[in-house]
């Protein structure tokens, strides 16, 4: 399977999932136009490359500054499929890296460590 990556703009984040390293990475801002458009062909491929793992290590690493709401929903699709590779018998591991003084961030990271409890979540604070 490919990688994939996709460089960030000004309202899309960096998208570098090394698929033969089980290293998935994605960081910047989330705020495209159209959040389903930019994000489904990820999740398909993302889902595709979990479906042929069978007990790896897959870390991830989510450094997301700023996210809108449209956004949220397919970030809840990736950590899905992920969670689900977990259930499966994979080690899934997150770090989830945000700004200490941003509250928002942190708090939804908090969230998805609720929601999705197969998958090891690291809160990885930033000082700035």
């Amino acid at each position: 399977m490919d990688n994939v990556y996709i460089a960030a703009t000004a309202t899309s984040p960096e998208i570098d999932f090394r698929f033969d390293q089980n290293l998935l990475s994605m960081k910047g801002e989330s705020y495209p136009e159209n959040a389903a458009a930019f994000y489904a062909p990820i999740v398909e491929q993302l889902r595709a490359y979990l479906a042929t793992r069978q007990g790896a290590a897959v870390t991830a690493n989510i450094a997301l500054a700023y996210f809108n709401s449209s956004s949220t929903k397919m970030l809840f699709s990736i950590f899905d499929a992920l969670d689900q590779s977990a259930e499966d018998g994979n080690g899934i591991e997150v770090n989830w890296y945000y700004d200490e003084e941003d509250e928002t961030i942190f708090e939804f990271g908090e969230e998805l460590k609720a929601d999705f409890t197969s998958i090891v979540f690291n809160d990885r604070p930033i000082t700035t």
